[in-house]
């Protein structure tokens, strides 16, 4: 009797030991694995599960809700957790969610990896050099350079919205993984391409978006190829920068002008969606018709005039002002200035307008000339002195010129102008007044009569002269000629025979004949030849007696007409 109750208690206490044994054993084995457990609580800040073990272990509220959401559980969920130990000081089981998760998500994100598969994520973080994603429980790093195929400033679009990475790099060991949203675009976007070049034709009109803005125009995206929009195809109206119409980011409708299939280039335009503002032009802006525009752009020789939506015209410098010559369109007009022009021409073929702003005001030389009259006296302010003579100030905006021949009968022009200084009033005479080239020519000397008239009106070309050297220079003799008429007499006039054309068998105040060959009227100055004076007379000589003595030589002839012209003399 007492070995059988040896035996069952041996038999009792050897089961038990076994089944306890076995008990630790299956309990330890889930330390550091995932299982599945009931939500049997939730608490405000925790989650109470059982997952089968003496005690019920208790996860943060936190750790079952996505980045930027809160948490949706409720008890009787069946949820996985990772056991971390079975029993803490309290004697809880120390359970994870997110450690959970964690494992899960590797064993997804390593055979994505081997497949090169993409992944879906959440951005949800900023870190140094990029940001932080959410792979179902796994964190990666998105670095800044792979968020998208262009630099992006604002970033808070793309966080917290599920989408697709490439997973670049992967190690489990270290807890790293790296992803590329940027891997992920451009995949799209060749296939988006490759899709878009072979329907591609010219005419056809799509939607992009501006990528980048440059002097000369404006690239844009179509869906995977970038195509070029140049400046002068914006718009019907001139446009000097792309960005007065364009923004980066800015979605467009465009027309394919051109496209290139061997190198894939694309011409673009925005303005052939619109109509030709040209094609009323020749009905709406006639030649005479005075209209108002706006000036978009001034150059150095004229200022572009905006006379309707994508078109203008142009107001060359000559036709800015009735009176302001020389002078920058700049200081005439401005950009963005409203005025009033005339429409001068039109050539449709060369989409050109020429247009004129002193048009629009009244000609001030036109009532000069309807005020005043060749003749005429007339007094004003010596306004500027230049190297050809004096400008008179005849009104407000115009202005006449003396020339330096008209300011004395007696004194040349530079020794005339010697007496006269700016500002300084004087009286003039008007000579001559020329609309077609806005000419005022006026006279000083014309103011009283001409001293030397009657002098040149007694000399004719051919006579021959007695003269009074007035100075010996190298070019020649300067002469007198009576009392008043003054000439020159070239070096190489002096003498018949060259070895006597020399000034310095000549001296001042010494008198000599000779022919005059040229008179100016207008300056009242002789030029005379002494050469041609000797060869007239040799010819008068043979003619004289030639015929009579025909057996004289050329010697007797030549003495005798001298002795004829001494005896004349005496």
């Amino acid at each position: 009797m007492a070995t059988n109750q040896t035996n069952e208690t041996e038999f009792g206490s050897e089961n038990f030991a076994d089944l306890l044994a076995e008990s630790f054993a299956e309990n330890t084995s889930i330390e550091g694995s995932v299982v599945r457990g009931y939500i049997i609580d939730v608490t405000s800040d925790h989650v109470i599960i059982d997952v089968g073990l003496k005690s019920e272990g208790r996860v943060p509220l936190k750790e079952f809700a996505a980045p930027g959401q809160e948490a949706e559980v409720k008890t009787g969920d069946m949820v996985e957790v990772y056991v971390e130990r079975m029993e803490d000081r309290e004697g809880q089981a120390v359970l994870s969610r997110d450690k959970a998760r964690r494992e899960e998500a590797w064993v997804v994100l390593e055979n994505a990896f081997e497949a090169q598969e993409r992944v879906t994520g959440v951005i949800f973080g900023r870190v140094k050099g990029g940001f932080t994603v959410d792979l179902s429980g796994a964190t990666a790093f998105l670095p800044g350079s792979q968020v998208d195929i262009r630099p992006v400033h604002d970033i808070s679009p793309l966080m917290g919205t599920p989408q697709p990475f490439q997973i670049l790099k992967i190690d489990r060991r270290r807890g790293n993984i790296v992803v590329s949203r940027r891997a992920v675009l451009e995949e799209s976007r060749a296939e988006a391409r490759s899709e878009l070049v072979s329907n591609l034709q010219e005419g056809q009109i799509l939607q992009g978006v501006v990528k980048n803005i440059t002097d000369y125009g404006a690239f844009v995206d179509l869906g995977g190829v970038d195509g070029l929009l140049h400046v002068t195809d914006i718009a019907w109206r001139r446009i000097n920068h792309p960005s007065e119409a364009l923004t980066v980011g800015q979605t467009v409708e465009v027309q394919v002008i051109r496209f290139n299939a061997e190198t894939q280039r694309i011409s673009l335009g925005m303005k052939q969606l619109q109509s030709d503002p040209w094609e009323a032009a020749a009905e709406k802006f006639t030649i005479g018709n005075k209209l108002s525009g706006r000036v978009t752009n001034i150059t150095d020789y004229g200022a572009f005039v905006e006379l309707d939506e994508g078109v203008e015209g142009l107001v060359h410098v000559s036709e800015m002002s009735w009176t302001k010559k020389n002078i920058h369109p700049g200081k005439l007009v401005s950009t963005s200035q409203q005025i009033e022009v005339m429409v001068l021409d039109v050539d449709m073929v060369k989409r050109r307008i020429s247009l004129g702003l002193k048009q629009c005001t009244a000609n001030p030389w036109e009532d000069f000339q309807n005020n005043y009259k060749i003749g005429d006296e007339i007094e004003g302010e010596i306004r500027n002195i230049t190297e050809f003579g004096l400008f008179v100030g005849l009104t407000e905006d115009i202005d006449g010129l003396v020339h330096l021949s008209d300011i004395s009968w007696e004194q040349s022009g530079e020794e005339a102008m010697e007496g006269f200084e700016k500002g300084q009033t004087v009286k003039a005479k008007i000579l001559d007044v020329d609309l077609e080239k806005e000419r005022i020519s006026l006279g000083i000397k014309q103011l009283g009569d001409d001293p030397l008239a009657g002098a040149v009106e007694k000399v004719r070309k051919g006579d021959v002269v007695t003269c009074t050297i007035t100075a010996v220079t190298d070019q020649g003799l300067e002469v007198r000629v009576g009392d008043a008429l003054s000439g020159f007499i070239r070096r190489g006039d002096l003498a018949r025979d060259r070895s006597e054309q020399r000034t310095e068998r000549f001296a001042v105040d010494e008198k000599i004949d000779a022919q005059i060959t040229q008179i100016d009227n207008k300056t009242r100055k002789l030029t005379l030849s002494v050469k041609a004076r000797e060869i007239a007379e040799e010819k008068q000589a043979m003619a004289d007696f030639g015929s009579s003595d025909s057996g004289a030589s050329l010697g007797d002839i030549l003495g005798a007409a001298l002795a004829k012209k001494d005896g004349d003399d005496e």
